[in-house]
C-alpha cells in the first residue's frame, strides 16, 4: 500500500484528491493519508475533516508528498515537511524538480490539464509527466500515475519546460483569443454559442492532421482585402496588434493550403 499525502488545496490538488479517491474505489493500492490546507474548510466538500491538517506538525508520515501549490511556493512549502529522505514531488509544468527542498528525494507529479474547480475531468485519459532523482522512486510515481491515468511519460525538467512552453500556447493563450472573439460577439449583439461547432471542430481536426496542415484562414490565403477590411473594423488597439502579429505569423510559417 503506498501511502500518499497532498499539500495544498487549489484547482490540481482538488481534482488529485477525487483522482486518487476513485482510483482507491477502484482497487488502487494506495492510501490518501492526509491533506494539508491553509484552511480546513476548502478542502469539507471532498474529504473527512479529520483527513485535513493546516499544521505542519501534525503532517502524518507517508511515502509520498505531492505538493500542488503556486510555482513561487514550492520551494518554501517544501522546507516545510517535517521529515528527512521521503520523497516529495511538485505537480508544476515549468519549475525544476530542484526547487524541492534538499532534506527529502525529489520529483515531479505534472498532470497536462487545465483544471477548474467544480469542473469534472476524466483523469484516466490525462497525461501525467514523472521526474525522480533515481529509479526506485521513479516506479513509485509510475505506479501512482498508472493508477489514475492510462497516459503516462517519463519527462526531464528541460523536456517539461518546453512542454509548458507549448502547453501555454495551446492553451492558455487559445482561450485569451476565445475572450477577445467573445468581446467583439457582444460589442456587436452576437451570441458566442453561434461560434461553439467552429472552436470544437478546429480542436479536432488537429487529432487527425498536423497543424500545419489544419491552417486555413485568410492569413494563409493571403486575402489582402479581407485582412484590411478586418482591421479597418477592429477599433481595440490592442486586439489590432494582436491580428497583425498573428496574421504576419501564419504567413512566415505557413503554407497556402
Amino acid at each position: 500500500m503506498i501511502k500518499v499525502s497532498i499539500i495544498g488545496s487549489g484547482n490540481v490538488a482538488q481534482h488529485l484528491i477525487v483522482a486518487l479517491q476513485n482510483s482507491i474505489i477502484n482497487g488502487a493500492e494506495i492510501e490518501l493519508v492526509q491533506v494539508f490546507a491553509r484552511q480546513k474548510n476548502t478542502l469539507s466538500h471532498l474529504l473527512d475533516f479529520n483527513k485535513i491538517t493546516e499544521d505542519w506538525s501534525t503532517l502524518a508520515e507517508a511515502d509520498l508528498y505531492i505538493i500542488a501549490v503556486s510555482d513561487d511556493a514550492i520551494s518554501t512549502v517544501s522546507e516545510q515537511i517535517p521529515y528527512k529522505n521521503k520523497l516529495v514531488v511538485h505537480t508544476s509544468g515549468g519549475i525544476s524538480l530542484e526547487a524541492i527542498a534538499s532534506n527529502n528525494r525529489k520529483g515531479v507529479f505534472y498532470p497536462l490539464q487545465t483544471f477548474t474547480k467544480n469542473k469534472a475531468v476524466n483523469f484516466k485519459i490525462i497525461p501525467i509527466c514523472i521526474e525522480s532523482q533515481n529509479a526506485s522512486d521513479y516506479q513509485l510515481l509510475q505506479k501512482v500515475a498508472q493508477y489514475i491515468s492510462d497516459s503516462v511519460f517519463a519527462i526531464n525538467s528541460e523536456q517539461r519546460k518546453a512542454l509548458h512552453l507549448a502547453a501555454v500556447f495551446v492553451n492558455n493563450f487559445t482561450n485569451h483569443l476565445y475572450k477577445i472573439g467573445n468581446d467583439i460577439c457582444i460589442e456587436n449583439n452576437l451570441p458566442f454559442e453561434i461560434l461553439s461547432p467552429l472552436i470544437q471542430e478546429t480542436a479536432e481536426k488537429i487529432t487527425q492532421l498536423s497543424p500545419n496542415e489544419a491552417q486555413t484562414g485568410p492569413a494563409i490565403r493571403n486575402d489582402i482585402e479581407t485582412i484590411n477590411a478586418h482591421l479597418t473594423f477592429l477599433s481595440d488597439e490592442n486586439q489590432k496588434n494582436i491580428y497583425k502579429i498573428l496574421t504576419q505569423s501564419i504567413q512566415n510559417n505557413g503554407k497556402k493550403l
